[in-house]
């Protein structure tokens, strides 16, 4: 089972799990102030749930890709939606500032 490092804390999960579902079930705050509220709620087209992965995930779809090219995002950050990625193998999360997670001031990261 891949296992997803975040907040400090070890997660298990089936392989082609949904990283937001995730890890929403484990009470992991994905979202930024009132992100939490305003959201699109895991359809991909809010982008409040970005976050850098590292680790074996699936590839860009085309709602993650569209989104992320759109601002406040930029195609060029090393981010993910949660909502849109499928855990393959062990990962890495790490969360950002801003209301869509796109700034550059780490909030949590997998070890804290």
């Amino acid at each position: 089972m891949p296992k997803i490092f975040v907040q400090g804390h070890e997660l298990e999960c089936d392989r082609g799990a949904n990283l937001r579902q995730v890890l929403m079930q484990h009470g992991v705050v994905l979202y930024n102030g009132n992100a939490q509220w305003i959201n699109c709620h895991g359809i991909g087209t809010c982008g409040t749930c970005a976050v850098q992965v590292e680790g074996e995930v699936s590839e860009a779809n085309w709602r993650d890709r569209t989104r992320r090219s759109l601002p406040p995002h930029t195609p060029d950050r090393h981010r993910r939606l949660a909502c849109q990625t499928q855990v393959l193998g062990d990962v890495s999360v790490t969360k950002f500032d801003g209301f869509w997670g796109q700034g550059d001031t780490i909030l949590w990261k997998p070890e804290s």
